[in-house]
Protein backbone atom coordinates (compact mmCIF):
# COMPACT_ATOMS: atom_id res chain seq x y z
CA UNK A 1 0.00 0.00 0.00
CA UNK A 2 2.83 2.45 -1.24
CA UNK A 3 5.44 1.83 2.18
CA UNK A 4 8.36 -0.09 2.55
CA UNK A 5 8.09 -2.66 5.32
CA UNK A 6 10.61 -2.82 8.15
CA UNK A 7 12.81 -5.52 9.01
CA UNK A 8 11.43 -6.64 12.58
CA UNK A 9 13.68 -7.15 15.62
CA UNK A 10 15.24 -9.64 16.94
CA UNK A 11 15.54 -11.03 20.64
CA UNK A 12 18.81 -8.95 20.51
CA UNK A 13 16.31 -5.74 20.68
CA UNK A 14 15.32 -6.65 23.82
CA UNK A 15 18.11 -4.59 25.39
CA UNK A 16 17.21 -1.75 23.46
CA UNK A 17 13.49 -2.32 24.12
CA UNK A 18 14.37 -1.97 28.23
CA UNK A 19 16.60 0.74 27.76
CA UNK A 20 16.91 2.85 31.04
CA UNK A 21 16.28 6.22 28.40
CA UNK A 22 12.82 4.79 27.22
CA UNK A 23 10.98 5.99 29.86
CA UNK A 24 12.41 9.95 29.55
CA UNK A 25 12.13 9.19 25.56
CA UNK A 26 8.80 7.67 24.81
CA UNK A 27 6.84 8.37 28.19
CA UNK A 28 4.60 5.13 28.56
CA UNK A 29 2.68 6.72 31.62
CA UNK A 30 0.92 8.52 28.86
CA UNK A 31 0.44 5.94 26.29
CA UNK A 32 -1.18 4.00 29.45
CA UNK A 33 -3.08 7.07 30.20
CA UNK A 34 -4.59 7.12 26.78
CA UNK A 35 -5.76 3.70 26.49
CA UNK A 36 -8.43 4.60 29.35
CA UNK A 37 -8.21 0.75 30.80
CA UNK A 38 -10.46 -0.84 33.44
CA UNK A 39 -10.74 -3.56 35.55
CA UNK A 40 -11.98 -6.20 33.83
CA UNK A 41 -11.07 -5.92 30.31
CA UNK A 42 -9.08 -8.30 28.14
CA UNK A 43 -6.14 -6.54 26.43
CA UNK A 44 -3.71 -7.83 23.88
CA UNK A 45 0.10 -6.22 23.50
CA UNK A 46 0.77 -7.58 19.80
CA UNK A 47 4.22 -7.77 19.43
CA UNK A 48 4.89 -7.63 23.36
CA UNK A 49 8.44 -8.07 22.83
CA UNK A 50 10.15 -8.32 26.47
CA UNK A 51 6.65 -7.21 28.25
CA UNK A 52 7.62 -3.14 28.29
CA UNK A 53 3.42 -2.45 28.13
CA UNK A 54 2.09 -5.76 29.17
CA UNK A 55 3.14 -5.29 32.70
CA UNK A 56 2.52 -2.08 32.97
CA UNK A 57 -1.20 -2.96 31.84
CA UNK A 58 -2.03 -6.08 33.96
CA UNK A 59 -2.48 -4.12 37.07
CA UNK A 60 -4.91 -1.67 35.25
CA UNK A 61 -7.51 -4.50 34.15
CA UNK A 62 -6.69 -6.06 37.62
CA UNK A 63 -7.26 -9.49 38.68
CA UNK A 64 -10.61 -9.74 36.95
CA UNK A 65 -9.12 -8.88 33.28
CA UNK A 66 -6.15 -10.27 30.96
CA UNK A 67 -3.48 -9.21 28.96
CA UNK A 68 -2.36 -11.54 26.23
CA UNK A 69 1.58 -10.64 25.19
CA UNK A 70 1.53 -12.22 21.47
CA UNK A 71 4.69 -12.49 20.22
CA UNK A 72 5.94 -14.59 17.36
CA UNK A 73 9.50 -15.16 18.34
CA UNK A 74 10.91 -17.65 20.41
CA UNK A 75 13.52 -16.10 22.61
CA UNK A 76 10.73 -13.37 23.51
CA UNK A 77 8.46 -15.84 24.65
CA UNK A 78 10.60 -17.08 27.43
CA UNK A 79 11.34 -13.53 28.09
CA UNK A 80 7.84 -12.57 28.71
CA UNK A 81 7.16 -16.32 30.89
CA UNK A 82 9.89 -15.60 32.83
CA UNK A 83 8.67 -12.18 33.65
CA UNK A 84 5.50 -12.87 34.12
CA UNK A 85 6.12 -15.93 36.90
CA UNK A 86 8.94 -13.38 38.71
CA UNK A 87 5.81 -11.06 38.76
CA UNK A 88 3.74 -13.09 40.01
CA UNK A 89 1.06 -11.73 36.91
CA UNK A 90 -1.30 -14.04 37.07
CA UNK A 91 -3.38 -12.12 34.34
CA UNK A 92 -1.03 -12.51 32.18
CA UNK A 93 -1.05 -14.79 29.32
CA UNK A 94 1.85 -15.13 26.51
CA UNK A 95 0.42 -16.17 23.44
CA UNK A 96 2.31 -17.70 20.37
CA UNK A 97 1.46 -15.68 17.37
CA UNK A 98 2.68 -16.23 13.44
CA UNK A 99 3.15 -13.78 10.70
CA UNK A 100 -0.13 -14.10 9.69
CA UNK A 101 -2.39 -15.10 12.44
CA UNK A 102 -2.17 -13.32 16.05
CA UNK A 103 -4.24 -16.62 17.29
CA UNK A 104 -6.46 -13.85 19.43
CA UNK A 105 -9.58 -15.20 20.29
CA UNK A 106 -12.60 -13.85 17.70
CA UNK A 107 -14.66 -11.13 19.14
CA UNK A 108 -13.06 -11.84 23.01
CA UNK A 109 -10.42 -8.83 23.06
CA UNK A 110 -11.67 -4.99 24.57
CA UNK A 111 -8.49 -3.46 22.93
CA UNK A 112 -5.21 -4.37 21.33
CA UNK A 113 -2.14 -2.33 21.87
CA UNK A 114 0.76 -1.87 19.35
CA UNK A 115 3.80 -0.29 19.99
CA UNK A 116 6.07 0.56 17.59
CA UNK A 117 5.58 -3.11 15.54
CA UNK A 118 3.02 -2.50 12.67
CA UNK A 119 5.72 -1.24 10.65
CA UNK A 120 7.23 -4.41 10.86
CA UNK A 121 4.65 -7.12 9.78
CA UNK A 122 5.12 -8.79 6.85
CA UNK A 123 1.58 -9.30 6.00
CA UNK A 124 -0.44 -6.44 7.74
CA UNK A 125 -3.72 -7.06 6.02
CA UNK A 126 -3.78 -10.71 7.06
CA UNK A 127 -3.05 -9.87 10.64
CA UNK A 128 -5.05 -6.64 10.81
CA UNK A 129 -7.75 -8.30 9.77
CA UNK A 130 -7.65 -11.06 12.31
CA UNK A 131 -7.13 -8.31 14.87
CA UNK A 132 -10.04 -6.58 13.59
CA UNK A 133 -12.14 -10.27 13.88
CA UNK A 134 -10.90 -10.44 17.83
CA UNK A 135 -12.83 -6.72 19.31
CA UNK A 136 -15.50 -7.11 20.94
CA UNK A 137 -18.42 -4.56 20.09
CA UNK A 138 -16.71 -1.34 20.65
CA UNK A 139 -13.06 -2.81 20.96
CA UNK A 140 -9.90 -0.22 19.65
CA UNK A 141 -6.57 -0.62 17.69
CA UNK A 142 -4.25 1.65 19.47
CA UNK A 143 -1.08 2.11 17.39
CA UNK A 144 1.72 3.83 18.76
CA UNK A 145 4.41 4.64 15.91
CA UNK A 146 7.01 7.34 15.22
CA UNK A 147 5.94 10.53 13.88
CA UNK A 148 6.44 9.88 9.91
CA UNK A 149 5.28 13.38 9.08
CA UNK A 150 8.02 15.24 11.47
CA UNK A 151 11.52 14.75 9.74
CA UNK A 152 13.07 16.38 13.34
CA UNK A 153 12.13 12.56 15.05
CA UNK A 154 15.63 10.57 14.60
CA UNK A 155 14.78 7.16 13.62
CA UNK A 156 15.23 5.69 10.41
CA UNK A 157 12.51 6.72 7.43
CA UNK A 158 10.73 3.27 6.93
CA UNK A 159 10.47 2.54 10.93
CA UNK A 160 7.99 5.49 11.09
CA UNK A 161 4.33 5.62 10.45
CA UNK A 162 2.12 8.76 9.16
CA UNK A 163 -0.90 9.00 10.12
CA UNK A 164 -2.36 9.01 6.96
CA UNK A 165 -0.88 6.10 5.61
CA UNK A 166 -1.89 3.98 8.61
CA UNK A 167 -5.41 5.39 7.97
CA UNK A 168 -5.20 4.04 4.59
CA UNK A 169 -4.48 0.60 5.57
CA UNK A 170 -7.05 0.45 8.81
CA UNK A 171 -9.95 1.58 6.33
CA UNK A 172 -9.23 -1.48 3.99
CA UNK A 173 -9.83 -4.00 6.89
CA UNK A 174 -13.16 -2.11 8.26
CA UNK A 175 -11.64 -0.01 10.92
CA UNK A 176 -11.95 3.34 11.45
CA UNK A 177 -10.10 6.68 13.09
CA UNK A 178 -11.79 7.62 16.38
CA UNK A 179 -8.65 9.77 17.29
CA UNK A 180 -5.51 10.53 17.58
CA UNK A 181 -2.90 11.71 20.72
CA UNK A 182 -0.40 13.50 20.63
CA UNK A 183 0.98 13.86 23.71
CA UNK A 184 4.27 12.24 23.06
CA UNK A 185 7.16 13.62 22.11
CA UNK A 186 8.29 11.51 18.84
CA UNK A 187 4.98 9.38 18.40
CA UNK A 188 1.85 9.31 17.90
CA UNK A 189 -0.83 7.41 19.36
CA UNK A 190 -3.42 6.42 16.64
CA UNK A 191 -6.94 4.99 17.76
CA UNK A 192 -8.87 2.90 15.59
CA UNK A 193 -12.80 1.15 15.89
CA UNK A 194 -14.61 -1.70 13.96
CA UNK A 195 -16.82 0.22 11.53
CA UNK A 196 -20.52 -0.43 13.12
Amino acid sequence: MGREIAEVMGPGGIEWLDRREREEEEHPAKVIDALDLRPGEVVADLGAGSGYFTFRMAPKVGGTGKVLAVEIQEAMLNTLRTRAAALKATNVKVVQGSEIDPHLPVTGVDLVLLVDVYHEMAYPFEVMTKVRDALKPGGRIVFVEYRKEDPRVPIKEVHKMSVEQLEKEMNAVGLVRVRTVETLPLQHIVIFEKRK
